[in-house]
Order: structure tokens, then sequence, then C-alpha cells
């Protein structure tokens, strides 16, 4: 699947401003690059980084954008007098924000999201919890895309809990993809 989706590239040439933990993909393991390393920005996309560097691509995560001369992307903050309507639609924003390395597609278009329940809790908070799938089910960014799903809904004001849970029934199909992701990838 994923050689079949062509990546977003960017001709940004940037040198690391100091050492910073990234992810290897596809393999998901945590590698430090050294400060003063040159990379090339491939992806910029749901406020996280990746990069090229001697053959191989990294994560960088948006909390560390400084390492590559980048802003974090600023606080989420809902209306003064946020309903559960206005939370919902914080939550499925923010799932648009959480991309596969190496697909400049959102999880969402993609259809990897397959359920995603908001549950009040009697002091205001919320607990959002969500099954969700990969494009392969041996893919060794699972965990990475978890974990992201989880950091980035948890920075919706009111959500204090989250419940991120990787499913394989049904497998991922490409049918499973927005249109306007199957014409992102050049599938129609």
């Amino acid at each position: 699947m994923r050689r079949n989706i062509r990546m977003t590239e960017s001709n940004e040439v940037v040198t690391l401003q100091r050492d910073v933990v990234a992810v290897l993909v596809p393999q998901g393991t945590k590698v430090e690059l050294p400060e003063g390393q040159q990379a090339r920005i491939t992806q910029a996309l749901g406020g996280s980084f990746t990069i090229y560097v001697e053959g191989h691509l990294f994560r960088i995560d948006g909390r560390d954008a400084d390492v590559l001369g980048k802003e974090p992307a600023p606080p989420i903050t809902l209306p003064e007098n946020a309903d559960a309507k206005d939370v919902e639609a914080m939550v499925w924003q923010q799932l648009h924000t959480c991309f596969d390395p190496e697909i400049p597609i959102d999880i969402v278009e993609l259809g990897l999201v397959y359920d995603c329940r908001i549950t009040e809790q009697d002091n205001g908070e919320r607990r959002v919890d969500v099954d969700m799938t990969l494009t392969a089910p041996g893919c060794g960014m699972g965990d990475f895309l978890v974990q992201d799903v989880r950091d980035k809904l948890l920075q919706i004001p009111t959500v204090t809990d989250t419940g991120v849970e990787l499913v394989f029934d049904p497998p991922w199909t490409q049918d499973m993809m927005s249109e306007a992701a199957r014409v992102k990838a050049g599938l129609i």
C-alpha cells in the first residue's frame, strides 16, 4: 500500500539545532539525532515532522519543532461555554491532525478510525475512546500512532483520559479511504 502513495516532498534542508530523540520510520524505534545533523523535511503535517537523514526517515514530535527552527503548534482552546458538540468537533479536528509519517493523509481520511466515543464525567471532564487500525497489521509505527492520538486528544481542554485501541477486524482496505484521500494518493 505505501508504495502506491506519493509522498509530499519538501526541499527544505535544515540543521538540527540541538540533540533530539526521533522515531525511526517505519520501525518505530527511538533514535537520538545529534545537534548539527543535516536533514531534509519531507512532511510537516499535524504539528509533527518527518525528516530524511542519511537514507532514513525519522519522525520529530511537534513539541520538538524548535530543533528544526520551527514553531510548535499553539495550545488548543475551546469557547468559554463549550458544549458536548464543541468538544466532539474538536476531537475530530485533533484526529485529523494525526498522520502516518510515510503517508501525507490523516488517519480519519485514510479510514483508520473505526469508532470514537466521548464520555462526560460528573465533574465535567471527559474521556475519549478510539478504536483504530493500521494500513498494515505489522506496521512498526502502530504504537507510535496510538500514542500520537492519545497525546493530541489530551491537549483538548476537559479531556483528561483516553483509551486508544488498535483493532484489526475488519481488516483495513483502500476502500475505507475517503474519496479525497484516494485522489491525494493517486488511486483515482
